[in-house]
């Protein structure tokens, strides 16, 4: 006698073993996790990818968002075709509300009745104070009546990246000033006098201010205090300047004084500056329409010891001098994202001025 044996399946597991995978899509996230300073924004990579043939639009949304801070997706609805991967960037703005903590942020894909989602780290910290710090060089200037002389001043930020502005107290009477720039988001600005030629003799300190908000919105001040001196008994000379060639975007070039000395007696120089007064551009770039300014430009004014003795009717270089090239006035031709070719091969108008006794 033969016995045949079987295994009866249930139907439903028959059909089951039979199916394909349905078309479907994935979704990740890049960086897993971000930290940011309240007020500030995130961005991450959303990489999508398509499963088992699947093919068409999907629409991207996040949720799970702290308090007081919106999401966007740059594209916010992508299409995909069978096996392929796109991306999209996911920026979420947080605002001076936005509550410290951790937060699990959810990025949702939706393409009809197919859904996929991740999930991403955010963590928002409360801003640094802030804190700001003002130097100014040189220390003191002695300037003639109905001449000038620059400050320049340096600035360092701590957890404070916006505006900040000047003053100046204790200026004499005759004397003028102007900042340039009167406020920076950068490190650097410089304090330019001009005296009346009616001034009379006098010294003076001068209180100069610093002051901008810092990311907790608290403002934040830093000061430097310099001399000044109105010369009554100025001595006449002449300066003239030279700029080593090759000047360029992000490039400095030093230059060169000359001072001469037309009297019958040593002549003392206690100030030299340098002013950028003007730009000429080429016919090329005034045909075309570029722009180029002083604004494309910085001084740095110069360095070197005070005084230097020029002889009688005498002419000497800061190079004869003995003044080391690091210490000489610069020109620097800042590095800007805008179009600078309206600079290429343009003429700089630089204007001298000093100061000096016997």
């Amino acid at each position: 006698m033969i016995s045949l044996l079987g295994v009866v399946l249930p139907a439903g597991a028959l059909l089951a073993a039979g199916q394909a995978a349905k078309p479907a899509f994935t979704i990740q996230v890049s960086p897993a996790s971000q930290s940011v300073v309240r007020g500030s924004a995130a961005s991450y990579t959303i990489t999508v990818s398509s499963q088992n043939g699947f093919a068409g639009p999907v629409a991207l949304t996040a949720g799970s968002l702290p308090a007081a801070a919106t999401a966007g997706f740059a594209p916010s609805s992508i299409a995909l075709t069978s096996g392929s991967t796109t991306t999209s960037t996911l920026t979420v703005t947080t605002t001076s509300s936005t509550p410290a903590g951790a937060n699990d942020l959810q990025i949702v894909g939706t393409s009809g009745k197919t859904t996929s989602s991740a999930t991403a780290g955010l963590t928002v910290n409360t801003p640094l104070s802030g804190s700001l710090a003002l130097a100014s060089t040189p220390a003191s200037l002695s300037l003639a009546a109905g001449s000038s002389g620059v400050y320049d001043l340096g600035l360092t930020r701590t957890n404070l990246t916006g505006p900040v502005g000047f003053t100046v107290a204790g200026l004499p009477p005759g004397v003028t000033a102007v900042f340039a720039p009167a406020s920076t988001s950068g490190s650097t600005s410089s304090l330019q006098l001009s005296v009346d030629p009616s001034a009379k003799a006098t010294t003076a300190t001068l209180a100069i201010g610093a002051s901008g908000q810092d990311a907790t919105g608290a403002t934040r001040s830093a000061s430097a205090s310099v001399q000044l001196a109105i010369l009554s008994s100025p001595k006449a000379f002449t300066l003239a300047g030279t700029i080593t060639p090759g000047i360029a975007p992000g490039v400095t070039q030093p230059v060169g004084l000359s001072i001469s000395n037309p009297n019958n007696q040593a002549l003392s120089v206690t100030n030299l500056s340098v002013t950028l007064t003007g730009v000429t551009r080429t016919a090329t770039a005034v045909a075309k329409n570029l722009p180029c300014t002083v604004a494309d430009f910085a001084v740095a004014q110069y360095s070197g010891p005070y005084p230097q003795t020029v002889a009688a009717g005498g002419t000497a270089s800061l190079a004869s001098l003995g003044v080391p090239t690091s210490q000489w006035p610069k020109i620097t031709m800042l590095d800007t994202a805008a179009n600078q070719d309206g600079c290429k091969g343009a003429t700089l108008q630089l204007a001298y001025s000093g100061s000096g006794g016997n």
